[in-house]
């Protein structure tokens, strides 16, 4: 088990990292240094639609970005629970195969997944997976608290970036639009309600993605959630 200690003075570095993408390679570099793990991936996830996003992947040969990876976390049972339960889960050998299927086999080599919630009070704004574990590592309950804790104190570090672009006011139109996108309205049913042309509702969108620098809708719901503006 890792201590709350040892994690706290390994993370607590993270926050005098200027550039985002350097921070986020640093939380999978950190957790690879101090867990029994061979690799990771960092996934960004968001409410609406329980959408995960791919970010970096990282192993010993190097990191390169997964953005091409974009699921509905409901049908994959072991991230939904880690998730819904705010909780590291961990599955091996046949209820690995019951819990991934086939479609999200990460490799045929490996047949074991861990997943560990990022988050930040009762929101989770996204998760790190592995695959790949050092020979003879024993996944056991007190190793899972550990990668809960961190999950955790990692999720407390980021909240409180400083992100200039994020912190800018939205107007309220923008906040309105975003809000009934959290609720699951579509551009036309924004339009017809809020009495404004869709081409409006497109441009509050863009601004408001771009004011919270976010890279798209989801991410953009998902910063307004972890930043409390939302709820």
């Amino acid at each position: 088990m890792v201590s709350y200690s040892t994690i706290q003075e390994s993370i607590q570095g993270l926050g005098s990292i200027s550039s985002h993408e350097e921070q986020l390679f640093k939380i999978l570099e950190i957790y690879m240094e101090l867990f029994p793990v061979q690799n990771s991936y960092l996934l960004r996830y968001s409410p609406l639609g329980h959408l995960a996003e791919g970010v970096i992947f990282l192993d010993s040969t190097g990191g390169v970005h997964i953005g091409e990876i974009r699921d509905d976390i409901r049908s994959i049972p072991i991230i939904f629970s880690a998730i819904s339960e705010k909780k590291a889960k961990f599955c091996k050998g046949l209820e690995y195969l019951k819990q991934m299927g086939s479609k999200y086999t990460i490799t045929s080599n490996f047949n074991s997944l861990l997943v560990i919630p990022i988050c930040f009070g009762s929101f989770v704004f996204g998760y790190i997976c592995s695959s790949d574990f050092e020979e003879g590592t024993m996944i056991d309950d007190q190793l899972l608290t550990s990668f809960t804790l961190y999950g955790k104190l990692v999720g407390k570090v980021t909240a409180n970036w400083n992100n200039e672009e994020g912190r800018q006011f939205l107007s309220r139109r923008e906040l309105e639009v975003m809000r009934r996108i959290s609720y699951g309205e579509s551009t036309k049913e924004m339009s017809d309600h809020m009495k404004i042309s869709e081409l409006t509702i497109n441009q509050y969108v863009k601004t408001a993605i771009k004011k919270l620098g976010a890279k798209n809708r989801s991410h953009a719901i998902g910063e307004l959630f972890r930043k409390g503006i939302i709820s």
